[in-house]
This record gives C-alpha cells, structure tokens and sequence, in this order.
C-alpha cells in the first residue's frame, strides 16, 4: 500500500494532504481510502453534533441526554481510534497523554 502523510483536524473537519493550507491537531500516514475513511468520520461527527445540539435545543421526552451524549461520544472515539492507529508517532503519543489509544 502508497501511504503518505495527511494533516487531520477534528475541529475544522479537514484532512489534507498539504500542511499549509489550514491548521490541524494531527498527522497521519494513510492511503488516500484510509484518508476518504476518516473525511468520512468527520462528517458522521458533524452530523450528530447537529442532532445533539437539536435534541438539547427542542428536548423530547423520548430522547434521553445520555443517549444523545452516547451516540455522539461513540462516533469521536471510533474517529480517533482511526486517527491513532494511522498517526505519526508524534501523533499517537500525544493521543496517549489524553487518554485515546488503539
């Protein structure tokens, strides 16, 4: 597999393969399918932000906030599980100091 460096950030929903386009929290070697895979968490990342920023907005009785805050939290560990297991060895250790490892 052609790996080659990607610059990830999980707050500006990015990943580039130019680290001087935009600021970004990490680095990761990926191929361009593993890059498509994390885009693609970012965006299922957006996507409950927004459901959960509208279930705190228009509570329903049904809509427990611990399930709302699951959901969310699932979908951010699976996206830095990916981002760790690509990333750097900068990357994975200070991934480390907070807590997310493979």
């Amino acid at each position: 597999m052609d790996r080659k460096m990607f610059y990830v950030s999980v707050q500006g929903r990015s990943v580039l393969d130019d680290p001087e386009a935009t600021s970004y929290e990490w680095v990761i070697r990926a191929t361009p399918e593993e890059a498509d895979s994390i885009r693609y968490k970012l965006q299922q990342l957006g996507e409950k932000e927004e459901s959960t920023f509208l279930a705190y907005t228009f509570p329903w009785p049904d809509s427990p906030e611990d399930v709302v805050n699951h959901s969310y939290q699932s979908v951010l560990d699976g996206l830095y599980r990916e981002i760790y297991r690509l990333g750097t060895e900068e990357t994975r250790q200070l991934l480390q100091r907070v807590g997310y490892e493979n």
